[in-house]
């Protein structure tokens, strides 16, 4: 079971990191590969994107450290969080294909908290 969730806390980290640094400081190319971002603020891009990005450090650094590890399933459940916002977001929006990715990061996410609590 450990290496199940340190292969998902792997996949997640380097998803969200990667995802969060384009949205936090590539916004230009953020804009031009995510059809959403075209109608949020700067401001809500780049703050998402830094949640992320500290997310998936989050997933990661406390527990391979063995220092603070109770932040890995706080971080993954903050991560669920935001899959479960943007599943709504997207809802409302009708971006299908958006939501299937939310849900399969969202169930991932919910894997690790379940798992390391």
């Amino acid at each position: 079971m450990n290496i199940a969730l340190w292969v998902v806390q792997g996949l997640l980290a380097l998803m969200f990191i990667f995802a969060g640094m384009t949205k936090a400081f590539q916004y230009e190319k953020a804009k031009a590969s995510m059809p959403w971002v075209k109608d949020a603020s700067k401001s809500l891009v780049t703050f998402i994107g830094l949640v992320e990005l500290l997310g998936g450090i989050g997933l990661i650094l406390p527990w391979s450290t063995d220092i603070a590890p109770s932040l890995t399933p706080i971080a993954a459940i903050g991560l669920a969080l935001i899959m479960l916002f943007a599943v709504v977001f997207h809802a409302k929006r009708k971006e299908n294909q958006a939501i299937g990715m939310n849900i399969i990061l969202l169930v991932l996410a919910i894997f690790v908290v379940i798992g390391r609590l």
